[in-house]
């Protein structure tokens, strides 16, 4: 899809002419004249307006047969929030291709996804954003082909293979089409420094050794590591994920993953002070890098992707705190803890189930109940991160190894009982997890919001706040709102916007929705703010009440 010479087009034209960084991987500016696409901050001379085309993704870029500038490397920016922010069907379609659908189950996977045909995603897909799903998906292999090139020492062979293309003439082919070069000389002329610091060699993965590389992740600044780092850690499942911080302030999350094509494992580290690491550098810029040791090199893009959603890196926060700093009453918390994020999850299924346990419980308290269910039912892995024993359960193992206690009767008071919740409780739980398992619940980062929010709902047990708690996390839904919630109200009160205390529990809750709808469409950034205020690591909800307890 292009930008014509429209008040947008000028807006974006500013963006180009002032080489600003906030934009790079929003959108894309192709120069007829030399034939290449550039990030909007790249160092170039600025083309002349009537020799300019905008792009909202790469692919529409290469089809329309322009290749990447070899000087501002498009293909190495963050990612676009834009794909979160639109809840229409190419929103949910590009969450789909970055997760690696059609690469896994092809166009008609994706369509069989989206509810539609595949002619049908194709003609919208082309519409709405320049370009069909496989050159959608074309052009993601290119970045993680690119990212990989650069940034390991993984043999030409397995970059192809892990980058997702079907032989190695594709791959040549399509490197030369977008970049201008082969893919040795690419490796070639990236700096040294960028190579990687794995310890898997040549990454080839046996029966015992899994595949091990190291890569960097873009992110756009300010970013609050503290703040995500921390929601993380105070939820880690024990076993399953493990958190810490290590020397120089450096931050550290790690936890296991179930990818497409075998058991995984994770490790995001974040070093203050920006890449060079420097101290005096402006506050809220870190470093991201990530470590994974795989099963398969096919799942590199995978993995890279959803540990991308989970810490929210494409998010825009210029965009946000500009927002939301306009009310004067958040003004002092973006002000304090600029580029929030909000957590996303690498499994839908997983974050549903976690979810519905923390419902009705403090956060120790379903950590502790998620740890024991973890290591009751859970798969043993070996990882060479250091914490991480246990896959998390499946729906399916939790769905068959997990009854529901007849309240009075001696299971309900055993205390082995590898969740000890009410009976109503781990009946909700067990229900979603053979929904979950069955196909009757589906849940996926393509899913239309609203559609799942009424699913879930209808499911017993489960009622809106959860619902939207699931949107938020799932979908990445930069606007979810999760009435109800005590703990927002105690961040408002912080933060003096609450309704008054001697008004009815009810009301209150209903005076802050309506307040809250100014800070559209990034209420999930304004409640994370909230809650930071609020000092609560996580809200506990009363499914009966539809109220945090």
């Amino acid at each position: 899809m292009t930008v014509t010479q429209t008040a947008e087009f000028a807006e974006r034209y500013r963006a180009i002419a002032a080489r600003d960084t906030r934009f790079d991987g929003q959108f894309f500016t192709a120069v007829r004249t030399t034939g290449i696409y550039c990030r909007p901050s790249c160092p170039a001379r600025t083309p002349r307006p009537e020799n300019v085309t905008f792009y909202l993704t790469s692919a529409a870029a290469h089809e329309a047969g322009y290749r990447a500038c070899k000087r501002c490397l498009p293909e190495a920016a963050p990612g676009t929030p834009a794909w979160n922010l639109r809840r229409d069907l190419a929103g949910r379609a590009m969450r789909l291709v970055a997760d690696g659908v059609v690469d896994r189950e092809g166009v008609e996977g994706l369509a069989v996804r989206l509810g539609y045909s595949a002619r049908h995603v194709h003609r919208l897909l082309v519409a709405e954003l320049g370009a069909g799903p496989l050159a959608l998906a074309r052009a993601q292999r290119a970045q993680t082909a690119r990212a990989l090139l650069v940034g390991t020492e993984l043999r030409l062979a397995d970059v192809a293979f892990a980058a997702g293309f079907g032989s190695i003439r594709q791959f040549n082919d399509t490197l030369l089409e977008i970049f201008a070069t082969t893919p040795g000389a690419l490796r070639a002329s990236a700096a040294r420094t960028a190579a990687a610091r794995s310890g898997g060699g040549h990454g080839r993965a046996t029966a015992v050794e899994p595949v091990r590389l190291e890569l960097s992740l873009p992110v756009r600044q300010p970013f609050d590591a503290p703040g995500i780092f921390r929601f993380l850690a105070v939820r880690a499942v024990a076993g399953v994920e493990a958190a810490s911080v290590l020397d120089g302030g450096v931050l550290r999350y790690a936890r296991t993953l179930d990818l497409p094509h075998g058991p995984a494992a994770a490790e995001v580290t974040a070093t203050p002070g920006g890449p060079s690491g420097h101290r005096g550098s402006r506050a809220g810029v870190w470093e991201l890098r990530l470590r994974v040791e795989l099963a398969s090199l096919a799942d590199v893009a995978t993995a890279v992707a959803r540990v991308r959603r989970l810490l929210d890196l494409d998010a825009d926060p210029v965009a946000v705190d500009a927002a939301l700093v306009a009310d004067p009453v958040l003004a002092p918390l973006v002000a304090d803890t600029p580029g929030i994020r909000v957590p996303g999850a690498v499994d839908p299924h997983e974050l549903v189930l976690r979810a519905i346990v923390g419902q009705q419980i403090s956060v120790a308290a379903a950590r502790t109940h998620l740890g024991r269910l973890a290591a009751t039912l859970g798969t043993p892995y070996a990882s060479g991160f250091e914490g991480l024993t246990t896959l998390f359960p499946t729906p399916a193992a939790i769905g068959a190894g997990i009854a529901v206690p007849v309240p009075g009767s001696p299971e309900a008071a055993d205390p082995e009982r590898p969740l000890r919740l009410p009976a109503r409780g781990v009946a909700a739980v067990v229900g979603a997890a053979r929904a979950l398992a069955d196909g009757e619940l589906a849940v996926d980062v393509g899913a239309d919001p609203d559609a799942l929010r009424a699913t879930l709902v209808a499911l017993p047990g489960v009622g809106p706040w959860t619902a939207a708690y699931v949107g938020m996390r799932v979908l990445g839904d930069p606007d979810a709102w999760l009435d109800g919630d005590v703990a927002l109200l105690a961040g408002a009160a912080a933060a003096r916007v609450a309704p008054p205390s001697d008004l009815p529990a009810g009301r209150r809750h209903r005076d802050l929705a309506v307040r809250a709808a100014a800070w559209a469409p990034w209420r999930s950034y304004a409640a994370m703010h909230l809650w930071h205020a609020a000092s609560a690591p996580f809200p506990r909800v009363n499914v009966e009440r539809e109220e945090i307890a």
